[in-house]
């Protein structure tokens, strides 16, 4: 009979049969005392922070929320109301490297903790092999152990199985060590793409500001030429002085200056975003808009208590902690003997015909108990190591606490002094405008000269720069806010996974009653 002729389901019902009959010597009490087993190290808590009940800078930011019950939505950049925006974060989302770079990480911690939990399972192995000797007349009793002349066949099968005991739980803490990194993985993966996505928007609205600002520029440019013509043929006729020649000529330049280093600015914001994107930054290229509507909308506040919860880099920075806790109980087991259970049920005949019969097996059964005697005080500082570095993710920990809050009261401060700005320049250019339009009547009454009036189109211009670059400061500073305050993401302590916030439909920016539109007039 052939190997292809045999019927190998009865190989394989034989075998397990072998194997099981072994297992059964054993003893299921091993086993139960495997699965049951103590595990030894300290237990996890979260670690103790100090949390303020309130934000100090955050008075007037409550009062200034429509819904101080809202919260933050996963899709927050909808609220900005711009379909190009929310086109460029979906592309960067789908194509930035930093991000694919941390998804790589984080299937590498899930594959970890898989790995991880596999040990705690048998290892079970099987194997066939056949061989077939000849022997010459000439080679028996020639200094041979070959008693005879001719051919001989020899078939073995076999499967093994081992198991480490994981008696006093090395093996679970390993588990959960690497169950707490992956989730600390999780945390950094939103992170990046949060941070990823809120630095793309602040670089947007610094291109479109230096789109606003270099068309102003440019119109400044043009009314500081004109005004140093008059100038000169003032300073010509006698009318006007050398001075005041090389006044306007400083003004000319001043402009021209910063119309360069403006232009180098939004050139230098595309060249970001085309990186963000994923595309050689030679090959994007964003059209101007000069006349861009900065909309700012209005952050749901979250309490000190909540921002733990929903921020990325402290729940990524605690989960750390919980990973380096259970590495300690992984040292401290070091310590106590291991418990390996192996068995092996075996085949060996002349013909694969005859080979899976009772009389022809073999089996082997044993434990192997082994303990550490000595070893130099590795194990010791094993876990003193572990220890060290427990205590050091905890201070991390609490260090990026404070950084969070510390963050959050940052950006209220720069909220609130914004805000007060930007009512400020906004005072300043409605002046302005009602000085301007008398100026424009007395000129055209021919009680002021062109040269006053440009002068004073050129404050006016100057008034609605300094407006319009801080109300897209403002809308900045709310992206900022919204990063600091979590972007919608919130992790879920009791089930260990991130959960999604009220995240509106995807199809694409919707009208948010809660925005409010900031814009020059």
């Amino acid at each position: 009979m052939t190997l292809n002729e045999f019927p190998m389901h009865n190989a394989g019902g034989v075998l397990s049969h072998i194997l099981e009959s072994a297992w059964r010597r054993c003893g299921v009490g091993l086993v139960a005392l495997s699965v049951a087993g103590c595990a030894v190290g300290p237990d996890y808590k979260k670690p103790t922070v100090e949390i303020p009940a309130t934000f100090k800078e955050g008075v007037d930011w409550q009062r200034a929320q429509a819904n101080p019950q809202a919260s933050l939505t996963s899709n927050w950049w909808l609220a900005y109301q711009d379909d190009q925006l929310t086109d460029l974060i979906g592309k960067a989302l789908k194509a930035n490297q930093s991000i694919a770079q941390a998804e790589a990480a984080y299937r590498l911690a899930q594959a970890t903790v898989e790995a991880n939990r596999a040990s705690l399972f048998p290892t079970v192995t099987a194997g066939l092999s056949g061989s077939r000797t000849g022997v010459g007349a000439g080679a028996v009793g020639n200094n041979t152990t070959t008693s005879r002349a001719g051919v001989s066949n020899s078939v073995n099968a076999n499967v093994a199985a081992s198991w480490e005991l994981d008696l006093w739980g090395e093996i679970r803490r390993e588990v959960e060590s690497s169950k707490a990194s992956a989730q600390a993985s999780d945390a950094q993966l939103a992170g990046e793409r949060l941070s990823i996505s809120a630095t793309l928007a602040i670089d947007y609205f610094l291109l479109r500001q230096d789109d606003f600002d270099i068309e102003s520029l440019k119109q400044q440019q043009h009314i500081d030429e004109r005004i140093l013509d008059m100038t000169r043929a003032g300073f010509i006729q006698g009318s006007q002085s050398n001075d005041e020649v090389l006044v306007a000529q400083d003004s000319l330049e001043l402009v021209i200056a910063d119309l360069q280093t403006t232009q180098t600015a939004r050139e230098q914001s595309e060249h970001a975003i085309a990186v963000l994107i994923g595309v050689p930054p030679g090959s994007f290229t964003l059209a101007p808009r000069s006349d861009y509507a900065f909309v700012t909308p209005v952050v749901p506040l979250a309490l000190p208590s909540q921002l733990l919860e929903r921020r990325y880099d402290v729940v990524s920075a605690e989960r750390t902690a919980a990973a380096a806790n259970a590495k300690i109980g992984a040292a401290e087991a070091a310590f106590y003997p291991t418990l390996d259970l192996s068995a092996q049920g075996e085949f060996q005949h002349n013909t694969l015909a005859h080979l899976f019969s009772l009389p022809n097996r073999i089996w082997t059964l044993g434990p192997d108990l082994a303990a550490t005697i000595f070893d130099g005080g590795a194990r010791t500082a094993a876990v003193r190591e572990a220890r060290a570095t427990y205590d050091g993710d905890v201070a991390a920990y609490r260090g990026t606490v404070l950084s969070a809050f510390e963050s959050v009261e940052d950006g209220l401060s720069n909220w609130n002094h914004l805000q007060q700005q930007e009512q400020a320049f906004a005072n300043i250019y409605q002046r302005n405008q009602q000085l301007f339009s008398s100026e424009h009547a007395q000129f055209q009454v021919g009680s002021a000269s062109e040269q006053s009036l440009l002068t004073q189109q050129l404050t006016l211009l100057q008034a609605q720069q300094n407006l319009k670059d801080t109300q897209s400061s403002l809308t900045q500073a709310s992206v900022t806010m919204i990063k600091d305050l979590g972007g919608g993401w919130q992790w879920d302590e009791a089930h260990g996974g991130a959960v999604s916030t009220g995240a509106p439909s995807a199809s694409g920016p919707k009208a948010d009653p809660s925005v409010t539109e900031a814009s020059a007039h």
